[in-house]
């Protein structure tokens, strides 16, 4: 048998051990100014140092997990993925996610060839830009807003999408006339053609997809509801502190 000296040994014991690490696999893709590495390799960006920040408040840290988008709704529905920052909220994720608001608002627009900019003066809607014959190229399992989503019930608007997993790919093939049009966030665009030496040729239209706030997804499978609620309060906290807007206007000044 135990003895009550050896069990009162054991209960020290564990008082003096460190507390489990809180350790949340947060997924993360190249995507500037959200995510991406600096020249020394470091993983940076909005996105990035938001959700790091919110972490840190809870003694909580980010392990990292490069993923495209529709792996990781996949993994995230497993619970092999516990958090997943800049989604949309639609009700087929609510059976498997938490969401907590970001409080961050870029829009999405739609990206042609200089030559074809044109063509679309005075469109303000994608249903007005879109017709059949034309050729729209998106990334695999992104919801864009409400009238991308919209459209995505038409079989006709289904079949002229070329999809790809990374928008690098997707911008490549509309310089060479694969595809008319991309779909992408207007700041997220303006680094990345910058980079690719394509600004100027690859030009923003006056077509907006609709306003909706992204959120962050938490995994019903590995995250405790507790757990999401806190991440909830410290993202406020953030904002109201001072420390999102300091953020953001590193990421998103012009």
């Amino acid at each position: 048998m135990l003895t009550r000296r050896y069990l009162l040994g054991l209960m020290l014991l564990a008082a003096a051990l460190p507390a489990a690490a809180c350790e949340l696999r947060v997924r993360w893709n190249p995507d500037p100014p959200y995510s991406m590495r600096d020249a020394d390799g470091r993983l940076v960006g909005l996105q990035t140092e938001m959700t790091e920040q919110i972490l840190q408040r809870l003694g909580c840290k980010a392990v990292w997990v490069e993923l495209p988008w529709a792996r990781a709704l996949v993994e995230l529905q497993a619970g092999r993925l516990d958090v997943l920052p800049g989604a949309l909220r639609r009700p087929e994720r609510e059976a498997y996610a938490y969401w907590v608001e970001q409080h961050v608002s870029v829009a999405n627009r739609l990206f042609v060839r200089a030559g074809r900019a044109a063509d679309l003066a005075g469109v303000t809607r994608l249903q007005q830009a879109w017709q059949p014959g034309f050729k729209l190229g998106v990334q695999i399992g992104v919801v864009y807003g409400a009238d991308y989503a919209e459209l995505l019930g038409n079989p006709a608007f289904r079949a002229t999408l070329t999809q790809a997993s990374a928008r690098r790919n997707l911008w490549q093939m509309l310089e060479i006339g694969r595809v008319d049009g991309v779909l992408a966030s207007e700041v997220t665009a303006r680094w990345e053609l910058g980079e690719l030496g394509l600004a100027g040729r690859i030009v923003p239209t006056a077509v907006v997809i609709t306003h909706e706030p992204a959120q962050t997804m938490f995994s019903r499978r590995s995250v405790d509801a507790g757990l999401v609620q806190r991440y909830r309060e410290a993202a406020e906290a953030l904002e109201k502190d001072g420390t999102q807007a300091g953020i953001v206007r590193k990421y998103l000044a012009d």
